[in-house]
């Protein structure tokens, strides 16, 4: 044989061609029977749609450009004849799941989609398939992520599941969507992102694959090419250089290609790969590829492999998150509130609510336990009185200290003018001191609404708030408990106003105090009157203990008699206004504390009785339909996963007793 020769493969030796045998796919080759308990278990978690739990299957997914040749491959695969024509010839995903029958008389094929099962026959199954688009997707040119599931059961086939999805294409045609490549290209991407998808990348051998919509998609999710196989196609149409391509692999391809060539004509399916082989063994530049890239049934066993092995690894996996998602459902329907079909069942629930609010209520207000709302300060409720309380004393005290040196002693002299009566004249009139007291009082009168309407404000912010925490998932028991509330709060601010109009009252009748503090602040002061006396008609300001500087021009027309009068009144005003101002505050605070613990102890539920519910608990029960939609959607997944777990359970056991029958 000469050089030039020797570039091309030799003809084989022409050998007698073998009979027509009984249609058996390629795939026969591949078959494993420890495959099918394995398939078997992911197809029907496949079938309980466990996807929608966020749960992804190991998953062979068919992606290729629209004319790549992919239906083609399929068909090889599968050996039967799928849907074709121009434009997209699949608009929703299809699931290709092919199982092994041994003791079936003949092929059994069905779709299963949107709850129903539709026997077929396979000279039907390409028409079959179109129908059932059309009745998913409807009439027209849209696709669809709603999956239509072909099942073929027949001898001699292996085992192996598939998801094809539509041709992608970037250029709308035949009436098709503007955003159709939109469409397709979110449909593809959220089926190969997952770890778990293999992607089977459909290539022409006629295009520059780098150029391939599909290879660019799937190396946005697989950038090292780890989890992509290629399957060329037309590899008798654009023989020259593909040798090149699949060997110099340009695009990451970490799974390797295979080269097939697709049935032609009337070409039957065994007859197509007796062509292929050929093909492959006699071409001067194809025959020169390694075998173990080419083919059909090369494709086939690759598939098959990596399908076990990728089951294989993420088995466990699934289990884990099947239990894992199947508890945390569990826990969060029991944490969900009761659906109440009964007045009982209302009563008691909402007594159950109450009952926590007002436990709630007692941690807050009256306890001041700060691990009931750690994060909010504001519900810190003795700290927040308590610091309204303080702010209230200091608004009083320097109202009052503004007076001490304005005007110095005028009111007391004009006080004790009028008070004069028949008596000695050093006797200091107690007129005079209970009329000066009245005047302060009324100054306190006047502040008196500011610190009620400050302090139940605030306490009733408190009380919607922890209702509305226990009341959640109940609108229109929240919408009656703001009303209860505002109005219990009405009711309580009028019970502190009148409180403290009494004290203040009780103030004004009587001048009294027991505390030492009084005699000793008095005294303090009053040595200090001498000095002042003999000074004021000389100077015209005087450093005081207790008031600082203050201006005594005005005093010089006046008697030193009537100044010592009016200087011991004002000392023993000062000292003794020191404790009413203390006192008065200290019993607001007493009153107040008695009238929130009162509050969530009595009152709450006098006024709940007050409202004589009846018959509307239940109406006021009622959950708000976000709840329901979320109890419902709840224990579809639990009964979802449920039977996934015993799925998965089942093919243990078998793996299990299979073991034990083999020791």
């Amino acid at each position: 044989m000469g050089d030039d020769q020797a570039l091309f493969c030799s003809e084989p030796e022409p050998k007698p061609k073998p009979p027509l045998v009984s249609h058996v796919p390629p795939l026969v080759a591949s078959y494993n029977d420890r495959m099918r308990p394995l398939l078997d278990a992911i197809d029907r978690l496949r079938n309980l749609m466990v996807m929608e739990e966020g749960i992804h299957l190991p998953t062979i997914v068919v992606i290729g450009d629209q004319s790549s040749g992919k239906s083609s491959v399929l068909e090889s695969l599968v050996g039967i004849n799928l849907p074709r024509g121009q434009g997209i010839c699949t608009r929703v995903p299809l699931i290709i799941q092919l199982q092994d029958s041994p003791q079936a008389d003949r092929p059994e094929l069905y779709l299963d989609f949107n709850g129903k099962v539709i026997p077929t026959e396979e000279e039907n199954i390409a028409k079959a398939i179109n129908d059932a688009t059309d009745e998913i997707a409807d009439h027209g040119k849209d696709v669809l992520n709603a999956p239509l599931t072909l099942v073929i059961k027949k001898y001699g086939i292996p085992d192996l599941t598939m998801i094809d999805l539509p041709g992608i294409t970037r250029v709308p045609v035949h009436g098709q969507p503007e955003n159709i490549y939109e469409q397709i290209s979110e449909m593809i991407m959220e089926y190969i992102r997952p770890e778990e998808s293999i992607i089977l990348n459909v290539l022409s051998a006629t295009v520059d694959f780098s150029t391939c919509e599909s290879i660019r998609m799937s190396q946005m999710v697989d950038k090292t090419g780890r989890r992509t196989l290629a399957v060329v196609t037309k590899a008798d149409k654009a023989p020259e250089g593909l040798l090149e391509k699949v060997t110099a692999d340009d695009v990451n391809v970490g799974l390797g290609y295979v080269c097939v060539r697709s049935r032609i004509g009337a070409e039957t399916y065994e007859e197509a790969r007796l062509e292929e082989a050929k093909l492959f063994d006699t071409h001067p530049l194809l025959c020169k590829i390694d075998k173990s890239i080419v083919g059909v049934p090369v494709l086939a066993q690759n598939l098959t492999q990596i399908q076990a092995t990728i089951i294989a690894k993420y088995l466990p996996e699934i289990v884990m998150k099947i239990n894992d998602k199947l508890d945390a459902n569990v826990a969060e329907l029991k944490s969900m509130p009761k659906n109440l079909s009964s007045i009982e069942d209302a009563m008691m629930a909402f007594m159950e609510i109450m009952g926590l609010a007002k436990e709630s209520l007692r941690k807050v207000l009256l306890r001041g336990e700060l691990d009931e709302y750690p994060d909010e300060k504001g519900m810190h409720c003795p700290a927040r009185l308590v610091e309204m309380l303080n702010q209230y004393y200091n608004e009083l005290r320097n109202y009052t200290e503004n007076t001490l040196t304005t005007n110095f002693l005028l009111e007391e002299i004009e006080v004790l003018e009028e008070a004069k009566g028949i008596g000695l004249p050093d006797v200091l009139p107690h007129t005079a001191f209970s009329f000066c007291l009245q005047q302060k009082m009324k100054e306190i009168s006047s502040k008196l609404p500011s610190l009620v309407v400050r302090v139940w404000d605030y306490i009733e912010g408190v009380v919607i708030q922890s209702l509305m925490r226990h009341s959640q998932n109940y609108p229109q028991l929240q919408s009656w408990a703001r009303r209860v509330t505002s109005s219990l709060i009405k009711k309580m601010k009028g019970k502190t106003m009148n409180r403290m109009a009494k004290i203040v009252e009780m103030e004004k009748l009587t001048d009294y105090t027991c505390n030492p503090e009084y005699l000793l602040e008095r005294n303090k002061l009053m040595t200090q009157q001498d000095t002042f006396v003999n000074k004021y008609l000389i100077s015209y300001s005087i450093d005081l203990q207790g008031m600082g500087n203050v201006s005594v021009s005005h005093l010089w027309s006046r008697n030193q008699q009537l100044i010592r009068q009016a200087f011991d009144l004002k000392m023993r005003m000062t000292a003794y206004w020191k404790i009413v101002l203390r006192r008065f505050v200290d019993l607001v605070a007493l009153h107040l504390h008695f009238s929130v613990q009162n509050l969530v102890n009595k009152e709450m539920e006098k006024e709940i009785r007050g409202e004589r519910m009846g018959r509307s608990i239940k109406r006021m029960m009622e959950e708000m339909p976000e709840v329901a939609e979320k109890r419902e959607k709840l224990n579809r997944s639990i009964k979802r996963l449920r039977e996934s777990a015993e799925v998965m359970a089942e093919f243990m056991d078998r793996i299990a007793t299979d073991g034990d029958d083999n020791d």
